[in-house]
């Protein structure tokens, strides 16, 4: 983890030429903010009475913008799960004020510095959260969790929730969290082996502020219960997914498997590596061989991270079976409405088709006009993540060159070779003559452009 010292006020200029290059907005129009505003006021009655279930919330510690709260509870040998959703739809109309903008933004983008939401403040931080000891609308999904780990909807309600807690994964502990819930995650995780999904968990780059205030810049691995959490919004989002596919309807979240010329160049990745990989098995048998406290191992995932095309979402299509390769299975977008436009229109639909209803025309047309929107604003998202870690590292950087660091090839392309430096925190690129993925070098900082958000190293030879 480095620490970013923004000395001459650099980093706070770089990320307002950030938020000006990809227009980035700063606020909400004057409109959107009264909807919002008279929209957190209304009156919740007319729902089913959740209150006395102990639900909780698991999420970053300083997160306020909380979708899903869980309660667990034994059926015999199934585990049921309740997932409470923020109810975006019982703030936000169609077509009002609100629901346009949010239509524009598309999905929350988050800077260092703040985040653009994708609704008003009022609503995405306050009266839409499942913020704990108040009571808030939600949509709660009844999961079935078999010793199997097959996931299916049991029942969709709209109801009020009273979250009793709300924990967060730099402190939680395993006695804090209900019984039921890594048991969960297990049989979650026992059914992606069993269907060859892939969980490919490389490195990251992230800036964020620390509890102290102060930016780093940090590779980052998910923790135990970060895993175990993301696990109950998978078992929710595959079986809805299944729910939409057997009435013929919804908004899928789909990948392809890479390419002929991918699971090639993976092939020559591996044996770079030293790693043995069967010819007979297949890449999602092999990628669950691989040992995360292995480097090589790492490399190799990072490079299939990179091999693979990117999701996308897909309407139902006749005929079709939506499929996401990494996850093995078909699979949905519905548990973070606050920050996905797409998930409000998915949960709809799911409710709709658990209580014994039509989906309706106009919700239907929705799932055919929602993907390039949420194309685009992916997109932007990652453009701006990318460009904040430049600027990130030219700052950090700045003022060093001429210095030489250890580093890790991950992987090569046609742009040459990818590096990962373990301290600072940075990827990168070299020229790649002579250069193998696994292979330890020694790499030279030669120019820092701050201003462009741009950083250059050579390759050196180690005595």
């Amino acid at each position: 983890m480095n620490t970013i010292v923004d000395r001459q006020g650099a980093l706070a200029r770089g990320l307002a030429d950030i938020r000006t290059q990809f227009a980035v907005p700063d606020s909400f129009p004057h409109d959107v903010l009264a909807a919002a505003e008279a929209a957190a006021t209304r009156n919740t009655t007319g729902r089913a009475d959740w209150t006395d279930r102990p639900f909780a919330t698991l999420d970053p510690l300083a997160s306020t913008d909380l979708d899903q709260a869980f309660a667990i509870e034994r059926a015999g040998n199934d585990l049921l799960l309740h997932y409470a959703i923020a109810d975006v739809a019982f703030f936000v109309g169609s077509s009002d004020p609100i629901d346009a903008e949010a239509w524009t933004r598309g999905t929350t983008i988050y800077l260092p510095d703040g985040k653009a939401s994708l609704y008003p403040p009022r609503l995405s931080e306050g009266a839409a959260s499942l913020l704990p000891n108040v009571e808030r609308p939600a949509v709660v999904f009844t999961i079935r969790i078999d010793p199997e780990g097959h996931a299916s909807l049991d029942g969709a309600v709209r109801a009020v929730i009273r979250s009793r807690a709300k924990f967060g994964y730099e402190n939680v502990t395993p006695d804090q969290l209900p019984d039921g819930f890594a048991e969960l995650s297990g049989r979650i995780e026992r059914a992606e082996d069993a269907r060859g999904a892939e969980r490919v968990d490389a490195p990251e780059q992230e800036l964020t502020a620390d509890l102290d205030g102060r930016l780093v810049l940090a590779f980052r691995l998910q923790d135990a219960a970060e895993k175990q959490n993301a696990s109950l919004s998978l078992a929710a989002n595959l079986a809805i997914a299944d729910a939409l596919l057997a009435h013929r309807t919804g908004l899928f979240r789909v990948m392809a498997e890479p390419d002929a010329w991918a699971i090639k160049r993976l092939r020559h990745s591996a044996k770079a590596l030293g790693l043995d990989w069967p010819k007979d098995a297949t890449l999602g048998q092999f990628e669950r061989t691989l040992d995360g406290r292995n480097p090589r191992h790492v490399a190799f995932r990072s490079a299939i991270r990179r091999a693979g095309p990117k999701a996308t979402y897909a309407p139902f299509r006749d005929g079709v079976v939506p499929w996401h390769s990494a996850m093995a299975a078909t699979y949905a977008h519905a548990t973070a409405p606050l920050r996905r436009l797409a998930d409000r229109y998915v949960i709809e639909a799911t409710l709709l088709i658990a209580n014994g209803q039509a989906v309706a025309a106009e919700l239907g047309a929705m799932f055919e006009h929602l993907p390039p929107v949420m194309e685009r604003a992916e997109t932007r998202a990652a453009q701006i993540g990318r460009a904040t870690l430049d600027l990130a590292e030219a700052i950090m950087l700045e003022g060093s060159e001429g210095s030489r660091f250890a580093a890790v090839v991950t992987d090569l392309d046609d742009r040459g070779a990818r590096i990962q430096l373990a301290d600072p925190a940075v990827i990168a690129r070299v020229d790649a003559k002579g250069a193998a993925p696994g292979d330890r070098i020694e790499v030279e900082l030669m120019t820092v452009d701050v201003a462009q958000r741009r950083i250059a190293f050579e390759r050196r030879l180690t005595a």
